[in-house]
């Protein structure tokens, strides 16, 4: 029968008591009283729909009140209270209400306790790999574990409470607990015909008498497999071993908790530290500038590349990789890979000299790149797009600065080929032997410091796309017979090596000489040029198309504008005076250098070219020396052939260096500089019209 409870006083400890109370099925509350209606009683009584108020009169001369928890800890309250109630109710003071509350709960936590208990030891027992069967004095099966149902193919809700040389065949558990002896390590073959290892220990309790029994075994298929799974590993470590300790790269491993588990002798080598010096000690001893990697990774569980530190007692420069070792989901440690940053800084400058010298390896302009409204580039271009849907070898002819590598660029992304490599050789850049076994790749030990497996040739790599060579007519005789075989066969031969290898590339060639007088002068193949010339495209100097000035003007402008973070609209029309009135020796290119140049000189507040912006490129005098040589181009000149067009162009540069030569005192280096040319190009053009 449930008992009716009042309870005087709201405030903290009369909340507590009122919130304990009712977790209790038995107890019912009449009412919660308390003189301040703020009380946290008396708001925690509204929320739950609990009678309350601010006197206890009427409910203390109620006969129906069981139970009176006085909790206001006021003397005279409780005194009051004690006159005042019924003969048959029971008057606590809050304390002692408290600390029987107090009493019960703690038995509730640990009943609960002993669950939680019980619960776990079931889990353990049931989680184990070995069998588990108890048995009591009587012989009763109180212990039947999962293991043991696996292994005797038995359920255990059938097994419990039975006796147990009545279920279960061939045991002995009656026995031991005959003879209080224990059996270990006794190997016995099942009904199943499992063998399994089993050990009997009798239970005694504090007088030495025997309660019960229990045995424990396993499977002994599993030991054995256990057995050779372990020499498996075993052979595993041996072999990874070996193959960490014959690395060239420095290893360290740690455990999970950050000390030194191995290292290799290459990481010896690099650090300077021996294993005594790491094994066993925290991740960061060797480490002289930094944090410790190893540690992070512990942390984050995450791995990290490519940090600098340095480490050992000659504080060597390293980058290091580091994973975590996590095995079943578990982190187990983690394992570091160190490398010299000199080696990289190495093989980088490497890098980037192949790169600069020998080509790029993929097309970056089209044909919405090229600007011109000329007719000559128009024609030009309508040319290449025609091209760009053959397979023929284009050769691609025109002063050095016109744009034959952007033409190259947009052929090969026009073409069927735009989605497979393409490779920039520049011929002049790179030395007779080194561009052939470059071109055609070579064969281990063709030559001193040849690799180890020999090396592909840039025909092999570019097979199946373009290649691009770039200042053709510097070729030496011996590479030209290579590359006609090329053109004639489509297969090459690497240097060193007898076999022929069929390669499927596209040829754009290009180049500023004058090939004709090359081959007159027995620098050129004719056969080659033949090869070559199956589609020759002539890109126009920056004089013969001064229409175009202006709008390559703008593109550039708009270029310099993004790299130097300027503002620059126009050119005014005076500065373009200038520009449709100069030759232009270095056409494109140069017209690039005299804009960056001016827009440099400009203030960030200007936005147009004026003429004293411009580089003294512009001087009068400058004018006149190329203005006396410079024919006139009327329409019809630039329909031309090329031919007739590029021997009219050599006559007026050799007669302009010549003069102005002659005008410096035969002084090489001030000829450049009022020609605009750089010492070597004007060597090369003075060794071209034989004026040295």
């Amino acid at each position: 029968m449930g008992k009716r409870f009042l309870i005087v006083g709201a405030g903290r400890g009369g909340t507590a008591l009122l919130q304990a109370l009712l977790a209790i099925d038995w107890v019912s509350i009449v009412a919660i009283i308390d003189v301040n209606l703020d009380a946290s009683g008396i708001q925690f009584a509204q929320k739950n729909g609990i009678p309350h108020g601010s006197s206890y009169e009427h409910y203390v001369l109620s006969e129906e009140i069981d139970v009176i928890l006085e909790a206001t800890g006021d003397l005279a309250v409780y005194q009051d209270l004690e006159r005042k109630k019924g003969p048959n109710t029971i008057l606590i003071p809050g304390i002692v209400a408290n600390m029987v509350m107090t009493l019960f709960d703690q038995k509730e936590r640990l009943i609960h306790q002993l669950e939680e208990k019980s619960q776990e030891i079931t889990t353990y027992l049931d989680s184990t790999h070995d069998a588990i069967i108890a048995v009591n004095a009587d012989g009763v099966i109180t212990l039947f574990n999962r293991s043991a149902e696996r292994i005797l193919e038995m359920n255990s809700e059938e097994m419990l409470g039975t006796h147990v040389q009545d279920t279960i065949p061939n045991t002995r558990l009656h026995l031991i607990l005959q003879s209080g002896k224990t059996e270990l390590n006794q190997e016995q073959i099942l009904k199943n015909s499992k063998r399994i290892i089993t050990n009997r220990v009798p239970v005694f309790d504090g007088h030495g008498e025997i309660i019960g029994a229990v045995a424990v075994f396993r499977d002994i298929t599993e030991i054995l497999s256990l057995a050779e799974e372990i020499t498996d590993l075993k052979a595993i470590q041996t072999f990874l071993k070996a193959i960490i300790n014959s690395s060239e790269d420095a290893i360290s491993v740690v455990d999970a908790k950050g000390n030194g588990m191995l290292i290799n002798p290459a990481y010896t080598r690099l650090t300077g530290l021996s294993p005594s010096d790491i094994l066993g000690k925290p991740a960061d001893v060797d480490i002289s500038e930094g944090e410790s990697m190893h540690m992070k990774v512990l942390q984050t569980r995450r791995p990290v590349r490519g940090v600098h530190m340095k480490v050992g007692p000659k504080k060597k420069d390293v980058i290091v990789n580091v994973a975590p070792v996590i095995v079943d989901g578990l982190l187990k440690g983690s394992v570091g890979v160190i490398h010299d940053v000199t080696e990289f800084k190495k093989l980088a400058e490497e890098l980037e000299k192949a790169k600069r010298i020998i080509r790029t390896l993929e097309a970056k302009y089209t044909f919405k790149d090229i600007i011109g409204f000329s007719d000559a580039m128009l024609l030009a271009v309508e040319q290449a797009q025609k091209a760009a849907l053959t397979p023929a070898t284009v050769l691609l002819r025109g002063e050095s600065g016109t744009g034959k590598e952007l033409f190259a660029h947009a052929i090969h992304n026009e073409s069927n080929r735009k989605f497979s490599q393409f490779v920039r050789v520049n011929c002049a850049a790179i030395s007779d032997q080194l561009l052939e076994s470059e071109l055609f790749g070579y064969e281990e030990g063709a030559f001193t410091g040849a690799k180890k497996g020999g090396k592909l040739g840039l025909f092999e790599e570019a097979s199946g796309g373009t290649i691009f060579l770039d200042e053709i007519g510097e070729m030496s005789m011996n590479t030209q017979t290579k590359l006609l075989r090329v053109l004639q066969e489509k297969e090459i031969i690497r240097v060193g090596g007898t076999k022929a290898i069929p390669i499927d590339v596209r040829i754009i060639a290009a180049t500023h000489v004058h090939l004709e007088k090359a081959i007159q002068q027995g620098s050129f193949r004719e056969d080659l040029y033949y090869r070559l010339n199956m589609m020759p495209i002539y890109i126009p100097p920056l004089r013969y198309r001064r229409e175009d000035i202006l709008p390559l003007s703008h593109h550039l402008i708009r270029k310099f504008n993004q790299d130097y973070g300027r503002a620059v609209v126009d050119l005014h029309p005076d500065a373009l005076q200038k520009f449709q009135g100069y030759t232009w020796p270095g056409n494109v290119r140069e017209l690039e250098n005299v804009l960056g140049r001016s827009i440099i000189n400009m203030r960030f507040s200007e936005t147009v070219i004026q003429p004293e912006h411009l580089p003294d490129l512009f001087s009068p005098r400058r004018a006149e020396v190329f203005s006396e040589y410079l024919p006139p181009f009327p329409a019809e000149r630039e329909r031309r052939t090329s031919a007739k067009l590029s021997e009219q162009l050599d006559i007026v540069e050799k007669e302009i260096i010549r003069k102005v030569y002659e005008e410096t005192g035969r002084n090489k280096t001030e000829t450049a500089r009022r020609l605009g040319l750089s010492i070597r190009s004007l060597y090369y053009k003075m060794e071209k019209h034989q004026l040295i």
